[in-house]
């Protein structure tokens, strides 16, 4: 039998060699398998990319085919036209000062709302549950509620402000309350997304610290600025990025409401891209603004990203 077991040894771990891939062999498989997802990537978003950028070195309007054709004395001509562009500018600073204000008052209702929620010691899924309704409504729907609340004769605003004996206003027409109704209703849709990002940080800070700071004999408010907030910066870069991308990308709300007027009053960067490529047909013009605004985005991003680094988050 000893005899037996040690032939049969060596062959047994001959076949084991055998059945062992050769040295490499591996190697590419998991490239095999996100190749398609790599191919799909390619096709829906870079080749879109990579056209629109040519696109904006052209004269192309959509009812005019060949002035898709490429010109290199003629390359910048859209550029240049949008730096000499008042609506532009004026579009530009819309966004800037929609961006600011909404996406810094979302975020002190939302430190203050995940506050409160995380101290809350029953019916706390519940009430998770009921914030997050607003993000159920569709934009296009959210822009039609808030348009009847803001409408100068049948409002649901001016009726209350009558109640009281106030004098109500043209909202979406009028200067600066057209952007102000926007806003609002920006700020009610999305607050959710802010409020529960904020929420998942707050309750994953360690509770030792807030002890410690007990015995010390700290008071909540110094408890809030030298445990919570450092501790929830990370949290607070990953929130504020996400929102500044999508709140810089508006388009349903103010599309819905005000159109981007009147007189541009309310026009935004995405809603004058709009205006310039499908209701002009300028593609060149507007795929050249969607360029500008590209670059303008990465900045802003890669400037958040080197906050978030700073926080020890991501190294």
């Amino acid at each position: 039998m000893a005899t037996n077991a040690s032939v049969n040894l060596p062959s047994s771990a001959a076949a084991r060699r055998s059945r062992r891939p050769a040295p490499g062999a591996g190697r590419w498989f998991p490239l095999f398998l996100i190749l398609p997802s790599f191919i799909f990537i390619l096709i829906v978003i870079g080749f879109p990319l990579i056209y629109s950028l040519y696109v904006s070195f052209t004269p192309y309007e959509l009812l005019k085919p060949k002035s898709l054709n490429f010109e290199l004395s003629t390359a910048l001509n859209n550029y240049q036209t949008l730096l000499n562009d008042p609506v532009f500018w004026k579009a530009l600073l819309n966004t800037v000062i929609f961006l600011t204000i909404t996406v810094n008052l979302e975020y002190v209702l939302a430190l203050a709302l995940s506050q409160l929620l995380a101290r809350v010691s029953f019916g706390q899924s519940i009430l998770r549950t009921l914030l997050m309704i607003p993000m159920m409504f569709a934009p296009v729907l959210v822009g039609f509620q808030f348009r009847w609340f803001f409408n100068e004769n049948l409002g649901l605003v001016n009726n209350i402000l009558g109640v009281f004996g106030l004098t109500g206003h043209a909202w979406l027409v009028e200067e600066p309350y057209g952007l102000f109704s926007i806003i609002l209703a920006t700020i009610w849709m999305n607050l959710p997304v802010m409020t529960i990002i904020l929420l998942a940080g707050t309750l994953s800070l360690p509770f030792e610290l807030y002890e410690a700071a007990d015995v010390d004999g700290a008071s909540a408010w110094q408890k809030f600025r030298k445990i919570t907030l450092p501790l929830l910066a990370p949290f607070t870069y990953i929130a504020l990025t996400l929102r500044s991308l999508d709140v810089s990308r508006a388009f349903d709300i103010v599309r819905i409401m005000t159109g981007g007027g009147p007189g541009n009053r309310t026009e935004l960067i995405w809603t004058y891209v709009a205006r310039l490529s499908i209701d002009s047909t300028k593609f060149g013009l507007g795929s050249a603004m969607s360029w500008i605004t590209v670059i303008m985005s990465l900045g802003f991003t890669v400037y958040l990203f080197r906050q978030l680094v700073k926080s020890r988050i991501v190294k």
